[in-house]
């Protein structure tokens, strides 16, 4: 379930950088379907991000992967932190050619320095495409310049 304190993370996450189109995001279509960080799904599209043979791009799995923990991982470490991936590992077990794929996360460790997340990527069959894991450091945000910033 997701805190009132938790939304807030992801409000100001979206406020920032709102409009912008600067976001990976939303170039990718990515949607979030449930906020909860024990358990945060989002799906993306196949159709525009496949590679040349027409196959949903492996980059385009890594960032949903990424994407996904990075929002967990904001949300577990709270409002005076920022979560950082410093590691992803990906391995690509099936191909999308079409449809939507959904991402669910989970976390395997939550640290004070440190978290780590398992991502289920599966397709509208409910075939796993993508398996990942994310590491992601937690730094103090105003050590990062980010505290108070809206």
């Amino acid at each position: 379930m997701t805190t009132p304190a938790q939304q807030a993370i992801l409000d100001e996450l979206h406020k920032r950088w709102e409009g912008s189109q600067e976001q990976l995001t939303e170039r990718l279509g990515i949607e979030l379907v449930d906020t909860d960080p024990n358990h945060l799904v989002a799906t993306m599209p196949v159709s525009g991000n496949l590679q040349p043979y027409g196959l949903l791009h492996g980059g385009a799995s890594a960032a949903l992967a990424e994407t996904v923990g990075s929002y967990s991982a904001a949300m577990l470490a709270g409002p005076d932190n920022i979560a950082v991936g410093i590691e992803l590992n990906c391995s690509h077990t099936r191909s999308a050619t079409s449809g939507l794929v959904t991402a669910v996360c989970t976390p395997i460790h939550v640290g004070r320095t440190l978290s780590l997340f398992e991502v289920v990527i599966t397709d509208e069959n409910g075939r796993r495409t993508c398996t990942a894991r994310l590491t992601c450091a937690i730094r103090p945000a105003h050590s990062a310049g980010l505290a108070g910033h809206t």
